[in-house]
């Protein structure tokens, strides 16, 4: 089965995310549905590195036309192409707009892998650290103007207008043409 195409809820409910670009990573890898394979977007600058996992929700779409994208805390590095189930912590909602001057949401999920251990007793957004937080967006709007965007965070918001965000984006799978 297809990444883009995997049922965005796992069986014990939790949201199913896609990794693309591991913590630490320098390379914005990115998943391209039409080939099927994970490519290498855009390289980071010596010493910028994703601060966590970075991923999307499968059988989504955001208003950017991209799946919903989600920043995943995990304990360790995920690897491209690994799918994690994930408890929703909250979300980024944000413009983003480029350099035509065309302005979009484009909203980030915050999510903890749900078998996280460091991070365990997080269950919403406002357990995190306010300072982390700010680095977060930070990272967001300091790797949109490398790339000529410019990305301005509307609010931070609780797990309950994270649902309702994934809930939006939700498309219904597309059907092969293939016979069965």
């Amino acid at each position: 089965m297809r990444l883009d195409r995997l049922p965005p809820i796992d069986d014990g409910g939790l949201t199913r995310v896609v990794i693309e670009t591991p913590q630490g990573g320098r390379h914005k890898v990115k998943y391209v549905p039409a080939m099927d394979v994970l490519t290498i977007d855009a390289t980071l600058p010596a010493g910028m590195v994703f601060p966590f996992d970075f991923g999307f929700v499968p059988q989504t779409r955001a208003e950017d036309g991209d799946p919903l994208d989600v920043l995943v805390l995990m304990d360790s590095p995920g690897y491209p192409g690994v799918v994690v189930s994930v408890r929703l912590l909250g979300v980024i909602e944000a413009d983003q707009t480029d350099a035509e001057g065309m302005t979009v949401r484009n909203d980030r999920l915050i999510a903890i892998a749900e078998d996280s251990t460091s991070r365990g007793d997080v269950r919403a957004v406002k357990d995190l650290d306010p300072i982390l937080i700010d680095q977060i967006t930070a990272f967001f709007v300091r790797y949109n103007e490398m790339r000529g965007r410019r990305f301005r965070v509307r609010a931070i918001r609780g797990q309950r207008r994270a649902r309702t965000t994934l809930a939006a984006s939700r498309t219904a799978p597309r059907r092969s043409k293939a016979r069965r």
